[in-house]
């Protein structure tokens, strides 16, 4: 049933207009809230005090939730029942984080070929090339574990522009680079676009590609015809969407980056999460009270823009990865029966790096009429770093930042006498914070958010493992490159492909 079927709806907007005249100052002085509103699983830490919530409506929540049958639903998930509809296809991508796959034929290939070529002598650098995600996953969890790193380089290349690939490959020699060469269906134009160059580069080398380039893929029988080795063809499920997929053989570059060790930790970090999921009631999941949050916030308080906020250098491509997660997953007009949605699914997310954050958009957070909500991540510690004395304290500033931050845009500061220095405050945020940004906590990190995603789909009654939406522009590109325009393309753009033929 769609949200506002839930006979918990209506109680719920009643609710929202009687606590949208409370002031979240009082709010977060109400009595035991740091208890109610603050959830704990082995380290991590998640504060959702300073939302517009109280007792009874986070009570009420819970029953929108039961009585969509969200966990039911995760319990489908994980017996890989087809819960994508419209593909008739499981969704398996929670299945890679059982420790029941490291028997599995496709992870001793996997494990074997990543070990073998983290340790050659020979390459220097391996340049995955991919785009959504097969790119934004990878690339930002090998950000995230920079210190976990080997000797290697490891570089991403997603966009079409051909500078993304000749800037990249700029200053690396053929003979010690490595291509992975990583698309679901291995027909995307713009990977096979840059794959194609990628390999006209070596051969202007002298080198066969098939030596020094591999396939991540679904689809291994387009990957061979393209010209891969069979050797070098690294197959994943269907049922195991782009989006959702940095578990499966699309992490291999996370893979050679961090070693099999740290991949394994990684893993285990996620099947913890899922385990949590699957396994706690709906007051203590963390993963489920954030997504009722998240529809609290979009469809009773009518925030449409949610920003997530990591104060951790390493995690500042995270915001990017959870904006297709979330947009790709949830970006919806239609429930499970195709019917039209009467509330609005998605939030806009958005994000950037705290403390650059602070020095950029946050005077629009603090002073502006729109308000959205935010996520506020923060590594309590940091890793190591070999500057010389002093970094411990530039990270507790960080830390104090971040802390700072949620607690001024909640509570505000009254000067009605110099307007221009007023800040109203009752701006919303959830504080989550772990120990380390270690492999085992970033796929902690992402699982929650994958299943944030995947539980407000529950709750919109869409399906969050379908991505139609982005098929439409993909053929009407394909349409452009052939020699007659078809007549569904308006006159503007005919005329400005006729300036792509005059201009040298």
């Amino acid at each position: 049933m769609q949200l506002n079927n839930n006979p918990h709806y209506h109680s719920l907007l009643s609710e929202a207009q009687q606590i949208k005249n409370t002031s979240l100052k009082d709010l977060m002085k109400q009595e035991n809230r740091e208890n109610d509103f603050c959830f704990t699983l082995d380290g991590l830490w998640v504060d959702i005090s300073r939302h517009y919530i109280n007792k009874a409506i986070f009570d009420s929540l819970i029953k929108l939730a039961d009585a969509s049958e969200v966990r039911e639903k995760f319990s489908a998930l994980d017996a890989g029942n087809p819960i994508n509809y419209t593909e008739d296809r499981a969704v398996l991508h929670t299945q890679l984080r059982k420790p029941g796959r490291r028997e599995t034929d496709e992870w001793q290939k996997l494990s074997a070929f990543s070990e073998a070529l983290r340790s050659s002598q020979n390459i220097q650098t391996i340049i995955n090339i991919g785009i959504g995600g097969s790119d934004l996953g990878p690339s930002m969890v090998a950000s995230a574990l920079r210190p976990f790193h080997g000797k290697q380089k490891i570089r991403f290349v997603s966009n079409v522009d051909p500078s993304d690939l000749n800037d990249c490959i700029a200053d690396c020699e053929a003979e010690t680079t490595f291509f992975l060469i990583t698309s679901k269906t291995f027909t995307t134009a713009e990977t096979l676009k840059n794959a194609s160059l990628a390999a006209d580069w070596l051969k202007r080398a002298h080198i066969n590609p098939a030596n020094q380039m591999a396939a991540i893929t679904a689809d291994p029988e387009k990957a061979l015809k393209w010209g891969m080795s069979q050797k070098h063809i690294f197959d994943f499920a269907d049922g195991i969407g782009g989006r959702y997929s940095l578990w499966s053989a699309v992490g291999l570059p996370i893979m050679i980056a961090i070693g099999n060790k740290n991949f394994i930790s990684f893993l285990d970090g996620a099947n913890q999460i899922d385990e949590h999921v699957l396994n706690t009631p709906t007051n203590q999941n963390i993963a489920i009270i954030l997504a009722l949050l998240r529809i609290w916030n979009r469809n009773f308080l009518n925030l449409p823009m949610h920003g997530i906020m990591p104060y951790d250098h390493r995690l500042a491509r995270l915001p990017a990865w959870a904006q297709q997660l979330e947009m790709e997953s949830n970006g919806k007009s239609v429930d499970i029966r195709g019917d039209a949605l009467t509330q609005p699914a998605s939030p806009v997310i958005w994000g950037e790096a705290g403390t650059n954050a602070q020095h950029s958009f946050f005077q629009y957070l603090h002073q502006g009429i729109e308000q959205q909500s935010l996520d506020i991540l923060i590594p309590r510690n940091s890793l190591g770093c070999s500057l010389p004395d002093g970094w411990k304290e530039s990270h507790k500033t960080l830390v104090y930042n971040a802390l700072a931050q949620a607690e001024a845009l909640a509570i505000g500061e009254d000067n009605q006498q110099e307007p221009h220095r007023n800040f109203p405050g009752g701006r919303v945020s959830t504080l989550i914070s772990w120990n380390t940004t270690d492999p085992f906590e970033v796929g902690r990190l992402l699982a929650l958010y994958e299943h944030i995603t995947i539980a407000s789909g529950f709750l919109w009654d869409i399906n969050s493992f379908d991505q139609w939406g982005v098929e439409l522009g993909k053929k009407k590109a394909k349409e452009l490159e052939t020699p007659n325009i078809k007549n569904d393309f308006s006159p503007a753009a005919k005329r400005f492909l006729s300036l792509l033929n005059t201009e040298k």
